[in-house]
């Protein structure tokens, strides 16, 4: 076995159940075991602890027989470990997605990298990972540079041999993972993995670091163990000032009123009044940068605005059209589509795409772009006299008369929008219902795929726009499927002819981030057998990757160029609420609903009706609401058994009612005036 993750857990029952899934979820921690060392009173830890137990042999459970102590809690779980590797979490950490497989290839004799190991890497006997916090409103920290336990793994033989525990008390790794860290850097076996790994949830309560007090000077009395136990060794010395520095000025740890009496306890150089002075004076370097590099970002603004405001009074350009896609991620969805068609049926209008430059790796070589906030994007804005979007143009830009804009949309709501987001608190902060008014103001088309969508956007983005019925330009591609093309597309992705193939695509969770799915692919596709391939796609705002799929019938399909392209490879779909699977029927392919946290989802977000709930138009076929179920669904037949066929037609003759294969055809006609033939 690769790696032990010992997991401590007290008190933590609102973050454990997210922490150990973190780790057991791990599409690569087949070769790995989780020991959760929990305490049996102050909160559910252990029952969760023991839930995940109970359903993953991968999971054991050590319960604490003695008050609560987290370095004891970890040296236990260190001696009952049983892999060649060590790694130790608090049941508030997270292990981030698709990570287990880089570990891994990091720890194995040779090289790390997709070839394999070769013969002139030695494995580390400490591996130093990458990390980051998340505070408790939701923002994002890059990890600091103390070495903590959670940010490092360890070779068990090493740990072991060289007597390495845990102390009792607050600060408990500072011993043990500076002396592991000195030994492996002075033998030469001290490596590094770049990417961010691990990453540690700050809690406002709970916590001892959310309690400022004097416990916090234990820090000190830590690092004069770590000195006697290394004989001076002169390295403990920079440690020491980084970390104390860092607890004394975080308030959270220290009170204003006990700084100076633990400045003169911890020994620091210098007066605390002197401190103080120059802790005001980095802090004003720093405000001093910020405002230089604010001031040479507005400078530039103002440069372009002006630009802009210059070019309005430019004529518009009858033959420039402007398009954009997912805030600006390439070319894609509806407006491509419409794109595609608007070069068949007017080819003397030019398409201009949008894009990030984050993005531009995206953009097909035959394509014309501009980088969103260059110059050329803000002529191309004021000039252009068609707009195209699935979503909407970044940086404001002013509607001019003769302009005309269609709206696309990128999906059939499930989920609110637009003005029916406001009873969802938790989804509007930082949200402007007026800006969403104004943008829509901006409007002269707003397509439809069905009368659902008719009905919700007039209600939720309400202006004066024409509703076209049209059928999303996306779906035409579907709508002229053949075995040929299917086979075509199976063939680029590598699957083996006659397979059946699973096109898992959930969507994102307001209320989670990154692409955490509920599900074990890897147990998935080797319980279906040989005979089966799964498909994987993330929601786009995780990327390109989803870190997770790998594996000869597991697929990570992410970055793939085209989801449509990927529904024809595909024989059925399993989803959640993404509106992927309203398009997806216009293939008349099954539908699986895998929806293990549907209450939730409806809590946190608002849906228009009961996916869940049998209904005829409301369901598009065999529902699961645990990987349990999904698995017999799948086993017994019933995702393509007559019930779901008849849900299915159902589905498709509410949602699809448009969908011919001309779609894109009616668009280009209607938005840009072209005749009937």
């Amino acid at each position: 076995m690769l790696l032990s993750v010992v997991v401590t857990a007290h008190r933590v029952q609102g973050y454990l159940r997210e922490a150990l899934e973190s780790v057991t979820g791990q599409a690569d921690a087949g070769d790995c075991e989780l020991i959760a060392v929990a305490a049996p009173e102050g909160g559910l830890d252990l029952g969760i602890a023991r839930e995940f137990a109970e359903r993953d042999p991968r999971v054991r459970v050590l319960p604490t027989d003695r008050p609560w102590d987290r370095g004891a809690a970890r040296n236990a779980g260190a001696a009952a470990a049983r892999g060649t590797y060590l790694l130790f979490l608090d049941g508030d950490d997270l292990l981030l997605p698709g990570v287990a497989a880089e570990i891994a290839a990091h720890l194995a004799p040779g090289p790390p990298g997709p070839r394999g190991p070769g013969p002139t890497h030695r494995p580390p006997d400490v591996l130093r990972l990458g990390h980051d916090q998340l505070d408790p409103w939701g923002g994002t920290q890059p990890g600091d540079a103390l070495a903590y336990a959670r940010n490092h793994i360890f070779r068990r033989a090493f740990w072991e041999t060289h007597a390495l525990r845990f102390t009792e008390g607050p600060y408990d790794d500072v011993v043990p993972v500076h002396r592991a860290l000195f030994l492996a850097a002075d033998a030469g076996t001290l490596g590094t993995l770049d990417r961010i790994c691990v990453r540690h949830r700050l809690r406002r309560t709970g916590v001892s670091v959310t309690a400022p007090d004097r416990a916090h000077f234990a820090v000190i009395g830590a690092y004069e163990r770590l000195t006697a136990e290394t004989g001076g060794d002169p390295r403990v010395a920079a440690a020491r000032t980084a970390h104390l520095t860092a607890v004394l000025s975080d308030p959270g740890r220290i009170a204003p009123g006990d700084r100076a009496a633990f400045f003169r306890a911890a020994g620091l150089s210098g007066r605390y009044t002197a401190h103080r002075a120059r802790e005001a004076a980095r802090a004003g370097r720093t405000r001093a940068r910020s405002a230089a590099r604010a001031g040479r970002k507005s400078l530039r603004a103002r440069v372009m605005r002006a630009a802009y405001r210059a070019d309005l009074h430019r004529p518009l350009d009858p033959c420039l059209a402007v398009y954009g896609a997912y805030w600006n991620r390439g070319v894609a969805c509806n407006p491509a589509a419409v794109y595609a068609k608007a070069r068949e049926l007017v080819p003397h209008i030019r398409g201009v795409w949008v894009v990030s430059s984050r993005h531009l790796d995206r953009m097909p070589p035959d394509v014309p772009y501009v980088i969103e906030g260059s110059r050329a994007y803000w002529r191309t804005m004021a000039t252009a006299t068609y707009l195209v979007n699935n979503s909407s143009f970044p940086g404001g830009f002013t509607k001019r008369p003769g302009q005309v804009y269609l709206q696309t949309h990128h999906g059939t709501p499930l989920k609110t929008m637009g003005l029916d987001q406001r009873p969802y608190p938790a989804l509007t902060g930082g949200v402007s219902f007026e800006r969403i008014v104004a943008h829509a103001d901006q409007w002269d088309f707003s397509l439809s795929a069905n009368p659902h969508s008719t009905e919700v956007w007039d209600r939720v983005y309400p202006s004066s726009y024409e509703h076209l019925p049209y059928g999303y330009p996306r779906n035409d591609l579907l709508c002229a499927a053949s075995r040929e093309r299917s086979g075509k597309i199976r063939a680029e992705l590598g699957i083996a002819p006659g397979a059946t193939v699973l096109l898992y695509a959930p969507t994102h969770r307001d209320y989670r981030r990154g692409f955490l799915p509920r599900l074990d692919l890897e147990g998935l596709a080797a319980g279906l057998g040989p005979d089966w391939a799964l498909l994987v796609r993330a929601h786009y705002f995780y990327g390109r990757s989803t870190g997770t799929a790998a594996g000869d019938r597991v697929i990570d399909v992410t970055g793939h160029r085209s989801v449509e392209e990927l529904c024809l490879a595909s024989d059925a779909l399993i989803t959640d609420y993404s509106s992927l699977m309203f398009d997806y029927v216009c293939l008349d392919r099954p539908v699986i609903t895998y929806a293990p946290d549907w209450e939730a989802y409806r809590a946190s977000r608002g849906t228009y009706f009961d996916l869940l709930s049998g209904r005829p138009g409301e369901t598009p076929g065999a529902v699961a609401t645990t990987e349990a179920g999904l698995r017999e669904v799948l086993r017994s037949g019933a995702w393509r058994a007559p019930e779901a066929e008849a849900l299915r037609a159902a589905f498709r003759a509410r949602f699809c009612p448009y969908d011919d294969g001309r779609a894109a055809e009616r668009v280009v006609r209607r938005v840009f005036g072209v005749p009937p033939d």
